[in-house]
């Protein structure tokens, strides 16, 4: 299936109810199961990551398939070695390619003997149920911030406490500093020195949490208002104080047309001016806003250079190829000019006719091309479905501000 979208080009408005936030809610799953205290997390997200995490949590099932959910599949997998708790993890044949090795050495350091049961360092895998009994260890930094956030969500009801030594170069540190602050939030002290983190056994101690609005589902949104002449859009609930990295989103947007007043009601985004020169931005800290801004910065013809970006090449899909592929679709050329950077140097082809942009099993692509139905009306999404993944009712609301969406 797909969906033909034709978008409003001049005024856009209207209040949009955002989905709550898929990585904070990950995280409180992963703390609540570890919990003696069975609190409530108010407003959980309904993606379906989030409920393939729920399912894997409650599953006596021996095997465990996510799917295309990498954070399931990491937080489960330490999850279940914490737990002492024998199961096979599997997924979609993506999913079998995507690196698991070093979560995977971390928690055998522990005592795991976790097993790869085809690929060595790739998912499936099957966890023996050996009690873990280590209380120290080392974790490369440089490939997921959710291996080492799976192994401090785990920490706290290991015998002996943990000290985690990230080496390397950290990625999307800002993941792992809402990891820390939900842990506290949930009672849990912890103490970290540069690249050290000490963290006690005990108890966590939750009450009941409000999970914040999804600020990458935000991002469409700054985008979609970025390419229109005259807008007013209200996305509610959310705030100025975020534990999420891509808060950034309403920085970025300031120079490119898009002004946010925060207040109790939410954040308005309302018309400002665009300053259309190069933008060399290091996206280290929020990797999730790299197709966003992509798309963005071609649609409103600003060459860019994005630096922190190699993560990118393990996400759902390998979102640097997948980006140039689908931009030479409108006629950017995107180039890789060294590893974990891209740019436009403003160079355009002819766009193609009929365009029918792929999304590669990934929501990002879908959303973030989305908004290009303004600036090319009758431009198609194929498999537009695969937005449940973090945003279920995306197209709902791009209807609900004056896009026309055909199947």
């Amino acid at each position: 299936m797909k969906y033909t979208l034709y978008g409003p080009k001049t005024k856009l408005y209207g209040r949009i109810d955002l989905p709550s936030s898929k990585s904070i809610s990950n995280r409180l799953l992963i703390i609540r199961a570890l919990s003696n205290n069975q609190f409530d997390i108010v407003g959980l997200s309904d993606s379906d990551d989030t409920r393939v995490l729920r399912n894997g949590l409650r599953s006596t099932d021996d095997v465990i398939d996510i799917g295309h959910a990498g954070t399931s599949m990491r937080f489960l997998t330490a999850y279940f070695a914490a737990a002492g708790r024998a199961k096979t993890i599997t997924g979609s044949e993506r999913m079998k390619n995507r690196p698991i090795g070093d979560l995977v050495d971390a928690l055998n350091q522990l005592g795991a003997d976790i097993r790869y049961l085809e690929k060595s360092g790739y998912p499936p895998i099957r966890t023996s149920g050996n009690p873990l009994s280590g209380n120290s260890i080392e974790i490369n930094g440089s490939v997921s911030s959710q291996f080492i956030s799976a192994i401090l969500l785990i920490a706290p009801a290991l015998s002996g406490g943990l000290t985690v030594r990230i080496v390397g170069d950290s990625v999307s540190a800002s993941y792992v500093n809402m990891t820390l602050e939900l842990m506290k939030r949930a009672g849990v002290e912890s103490n970290r020195n540069e690249s050290t983190i000490v963290i006690p056994s005990q108890p966590y101690r939750s009450k009941d949490i409000i999970v914040e609005r999804d600020w990458s589902a935000a991002s469409y949104w700054y985008e979609t208002a970025s390419l229109v002449d005259d807008f007013e859009i209200l996305l509610e609930g959310v705030s100025r104080d975020s534990l999420q990295g891509d808060s950034v989103t309403s920085q970025i947007f300031e120079s490119l047309g898009v002004h946010t007043e925060y207040s109790d009601a939410g954040a308005l985004l309302v018309k400002t001016k665009t300053d259309r020169s190069f933008r060399d931005i290091d996206f280290i800290e929020a990797p999730d806003l790299v197709q966003t801004m992509a798309v963005t910065m071609c649609l409103k013809n600003i060459p860019f250079r994005f630096d922190g970006v190699k993560t990118l090449r393990v996400k759902e899909t390998d979102r640097i190829a997948a980006l140039q592929n689908e931009l030479s679709k409108l006629g950017y050329v995107i180039e890789e000019t060294s590893p974990g950077m891209i740019e436009w140097k403003g160079t355009h082809t002819k766009p193609a006719e009929n365009i029918r942009i792929s999304t590669y099993h990934d929501h990002r692509m879908a959303m973030a091309f989305a908004p290009a139905g303004i600036v090319f009306p009758g431009l198609a999404i194929e498999d537009p479905g695969v937005v449940s993944k973090s945003y279920p009712n995306f197209w709902n609301d791009l209807k609900r501000v004056g896009f026309t969406i055909g199947e």
